[in-house]
């Protein structure tokens, strides 16, 4: 009795061993062999890869594209700008005289030989020189004496070469002071030639 006794686990054992030992057992995974693609799935690759190649290229040159216009557009508004700066500049110096005097100081004449640059550098340009003065004097002889000085500044201007055409003189005398004041300071201020682009 004892005997069977200790036979019956020994088999049980026996027996969940045979059973569980080959369900434990290790399965051989096959990963199987690389898969060649065929002709016709390299074909497409080849062109899926060249056609994101183009799309590539097609971005690039969007973008170098529009970097150029920018670029451009920069260069445009800094040559306008620097246009505008010299047209102010030519309109807003003037020449100044001593008083009842139509002589060209040395300043003077530098001025105008600036001026005679710029408007050969622009010659669709034509101007107007207006002749100016301090109110000393009668209103008749001061329209005189600014007619004298326009035309003074007009003379120097065509021997630099410039075509008399392009110029037209005007006297405002006394009219038109840029200062009120009743002083030297002022007076010579007002003692001048003021050139106007005409539009």
């Amino acid at each position: 009795m004892k005997k069977r006794n200790r036979i019956y686990p020994a088999l049980i054992v026996i027996m969940t061993l045979i059973l569980f030992v080959p369900s434990c057992s290790k399965k051989k995974i096959s990963y199987g062999s690389a898969v060649t693609p065929t002709a016709e799935e390299q074909a497409q690759q080849k062109a899926d890869e060249e056609a994101r190649q183009k799309e590539l290229e097609g971005q690039k040159a969007i973008k170098e594209e529009a970097l150029k216009e920018e670029s451009l557009e920069k260069e445009g508004l800094t040559e306008k700008v620097g246009k505008e700066r010299k047209l102010t500049e030519f309109e807003n110096e003037d020449i100044y005289y001593e008083f009842d005097s139509i002589r060209l100081s040395p300043e003077a004449q530098d001025i105008l030989r600036k001026k005679g640059q710029w408007l050969q550098e622009n010659p669709q340009v034509t101007v107007t020189i207006e002749g100016h003065c301090d109110n000393r004097g009668t209103n008749e002889y001061n329209l005189a004496l600014g007619d004298r000085r326009a035309h003074s500044a007009k003379i120097f201007l065509i021997e630099l070469g410039l075509d008399e055409s392009r110029f037209q003189t005007i006297s405002y005398g006394e009219e038109r002071p840029v200062d009120s004041g009743e002083d030297e300071k002022a007076w010579a201020k007002n003692r001048r030639a003021h050139f106007v682009i005409n539009k």
